[in-house]
């Protein structure tokens, strides 16, 4: 069995990490350059802003509603899914890391209650990573 964790919104939550006031509004990613939204908080999606979207195509939106605006911080997002990263091999050891904020777990040597037990633990350890109740965590039975 394998399992696979994708943080949610990942660039927008580890903004909020640190910011804590921005939980519950709209929050957009910019690129390298600041000239494409490439993270968005589940608040900025459901305002109609899609991903990759040119900034400049969307700056009346984001100054009628309001919307939280960032560069990008890869420092502070490497260091951030480096911890991601840390907690779940802590509890479990066999994982393949698949991207900045994706990582597939072999949950071989699990069973289903031992499973829940872990996910609990690293939920309760989210304290200071860009993880919310919406993380998921997902298994099922392949290969």
């Amino acid at each position: 069995m394998y399992g696979l964790v994708d943080c949610n919104n990942f660039y927008v939550s580890c903004e909020r990490v640190f910011n804590p006031l921005l939980r519950g509004k709209p929050v957009v990613v910019l690129s390298n350059n600041d000239g494409c939204i490439i993270a968005r908080s589940n608040e900025a999606k459901a305002l109609g802003i899609p991903m990759g979207a040119p900034l400049h195509l969307y700056k009346t939106l984001i100054k009628q509603n309001k919307i939280f605006t960032y560069s990008s911080n890869y420092t502070l997002y490497g260091d951030m899914s480096s911890r991601v990263m840390s907690v779940l091999n802590y509890f479990i050891p066999n994982i393949e890391i698949y991207s900045i904020d994706e990582a597939f777990l072999n949950l071989k040597n699990f069973n289903i209650q031992s499973l829940q037990d872990e996910m609990f633990k690293i939920r309760e350890r989210r304290a200071y990573l860009p993880m919310d109740r919406h993380t998921c965590f997902n298994w099922n039975r392949t290969h």
